[in-house]
């Protein structure tokens, strides 16, 4: 999703006056500085705009969003999400389902955990109401490296990360535990999708610990794939932001301030 703002010249014969002082290229540069003005203020209503919609948006989500500035060549401004490679998932891929609605996209964890079969068709994951100890970042979200680690005891890393895959006798130290740190085992449960010793637990990954792994918490549940509502509006964006007249003051701030009035 973008949003693109233009300059027609509009609105602007009040600073007519000082224009004149100005070559061609120095209005040009006035209009362009204008315009990022109003790049970046659609940049901090959009950022309003999922803080209020988003529970707990990552700042990852948040930053994401980039002012592609207006130059005196191109008098244009673009505002949108922006994607810089690395481990993340493109935010583009993200808001569009939260714009127009429909399924998330499987997570690469997920897609992890279902090409060694622990994920079943037609499921995605979820952290349970009371998190695992440890496991969440605050956000709604499975903390990075216990993710890897979690990924890791399942032997889910791939091809590429295969040697990051838990070995027997890295399980057996996690199983064991340490003076510091209570022994965990992690096991995969189906519930009533098959049969078997777990089907009275819910669907999704758990842990044992404590005294002949007596503690049994979940870790990540899987539920229905997710369909979302629309939620975010670049409109609505843009309505608040109240670009057109802001872009007009704020150019005219540029003028005035070039020709020293």
């Amino acid at each position: 999703m973008r949003v693109s703002v233009g300059f027609s010249g509009s609105g602007l014969a009040s600073v007519q006056q000082q224009l004149a002082k100005l070559s061609g290229q120095q209005a040009k540069q006035a209009y362009a500085e204008g315009l990022n003005d109003g790049g970046f203020r659609t940049r901090r209503e959009w950022q309003r705009e999922m803080s209020e919609q988003f529970d707990r948006p990552t700042s990852y989500i948040l930053k994401s969003v980039y002012v592609r500035k207006a130059t005196p060549a191109r008098l244009s401004v673009d505002i949108e999400p922006t994607y810089y490679g690395g481990k993340g998932v493109d935010p583009q891929k993200i808001l569009q389902a939260q714009e127009f609605g429909g399924p998330r996209r499987d997570k690469r964890s997920e897609a992890a955990l279902r090409r060694v079969g622990i994920l079943p068709s037609g499921y995605q994951t979820a952290i349970p109401a009371t998190p695992f100890p440890g496991s969440d970042d605050g956000r709604g979200n499975l903390r990075g490296g216990f993710l890897v680690r979690l990924l890791s005891y399942f032997q889910a890393m791939g091809e590429q990360g295969y040697r990051a895959n838990m070995t027997d006798r890295r399980k057996a130290r996690l199983h064991k535990g340490t003076k510091d740190r209570e022994g965990v085992r992690f096991f995969v449960a189906f519930g009533r999708l098959r049969s078997g010793p777990t089907q009275h637990l819910a669907p999704g990954i758990w842990a044992a610990s404590g005294t002949q792994g007596g503690v049994v918490r979940p870790v990540l549940m899987f539920v229905r794939d997710a369909v979302y509502d629309s939620r975010i509006k670049r409109e609505r964006v843009a309505e608040r932001a109240d670009l057109e007249p802001y872009i007009e003051r704020r150019i005219r701030y540029r003028i005035r301030k070039m020709v020293g009035e």
